[in-house]
């Protein structure tokens, strides 16, 4: 499981410091926080690396302790990863995808792009 870090930006942007297994530390952005099957999950933006080049978004499921503090644990079986993906997908389907990115996300994403091609 990887060791997470909530920072809270000036701009009100949530981000997530994740130490993966191998000691690596990826910082993304929160998109949201949302139910699916029975429990809660997140949805995470590498901010940079090839993972943030690609569009990958993170999924964990997402808790909190009494004093507020939250816990991300990982997916662990398939249909619950295949439950909380199609979720995601409803989501984004149902609500336009700048209102979970920020206007200077969509820019880096473009300009991404823009290198690419």
């Amino acid at each position: 499981m990887a060791d997470k870090k909530f920072q809270n930006e000036e701009e009100q942007e949530m981000t997530v410091t994740l130490t993966l297994d191998d000691d690596t530390e990826v910082e993304c952005v929160v998109l949201t926080i949302f139910d699916a099957g029975e429990g809660e999950y997140i949805a995470l933006l590498p901010m940079e690396g090839e993972d943030s080049e690609e569009g990958e978004v993170y999924l964990y499921r997402y808790s909190e302790t009494e004093d507020g503090t939250p816990i991300l644990d990982n997916i662990e079986s398939d249909e619950e990863y295949e439950i909380v993906s199609d979720a995601f997908d409803e989501l984004l389907d149902s609500q336009e995808y700048d209102e979970l990115v920020s206007e200077d996300e969509l820019d880096e994403f473009e300009a991404g792009d823009d290198e690419e091609e």
